[in-house]
């Protein structure tokens, strides 16, 4: 009689482990699936084939030496800092879940350069960062604050960091780590917001 409840109770403990698993599974997949049709619906929205911004500082300002690495016109109060890091990553591939020079996405890109130039840490994906933040309008920009842009659903689903004069840089789909502006196309029609990070 032991042995029949004892194999009853393994069995029966059997079935609930298999099914919790499955139901984890089931949970799991169905979370993944959800993760690969937002992925989908982002590289439809954001793939966007740009011709990256090439700055061209006026020939007195290359003169004097008074360009950054970006090889933007310096201007007082600029963050060196700020336009030395970007450069290090220009040119870095585009990668979904890319966080380093081998291939970043838009919020891998944005969080190390802010973990290197101001020592910040911020949410990992780019619709979360927006909790890092106070936003602000596009009026209101200033040097190092993030810009946040919607897709088509109108979830912000695209993050850079503002430099001035409407440029931004930012991990493109198309084109990795390049300087865009904000006035041009996709850009000006699915910009949301600036994120200010305190």
């Amino acid at each position: 009689m032991r042995h029949r409840l004892l194999l009853l109770f393994l069995g029966l403990a059997t079935l609930v482990c298999f099914a919790s698993c499955e139901s984890v599974k089931r949970f799991l997949d169905k979370d993944l699936e959800e993760e690969d049709y937002s992925m989908g619906e982002l590289y439809v929205d954001e793939y966007v084939k740009e011709v990256p911004y090439v700055p061209t500082p006026s020939d007195e300002a290359r003169r004097a030496g008074n360009v950054n690495a970006l090889g933007i016109e310096r201007e007082p109060g600029d963050n060196e800092a700020l336009y030395d890091a970007i450069n290090e990553w220009m040119g870095t591939p585009y990668r979904y879940g890319g966080t380093d020079k081998n291939g970043v996405d838009c919020s891998g890109f944005v969080g190390n350069i802010y973990r290197q130039v101001y020592g910040r840490n911020l949410h990992r994906v780019a619709n979360d960062m927006q909790q890092d933040a106070e936003l602000v309008s596009r009026s209101q920009l200033r040097e190092g604050d993030v810009v946040f842009f919607t897709n088509s659903k109108g979830r912000v689903s695209h993050v850079g960091i503002y430099l001035k004069n409407g440029l931004f840089a930012h991990s493109s789909t198309s084109r990795g780590v390049i300087i865009s502006r904000l006035d041009e196309g996709y850009w000006s029609k699915h910009f949301y917001k600036g994120g200010r990070i305190q």
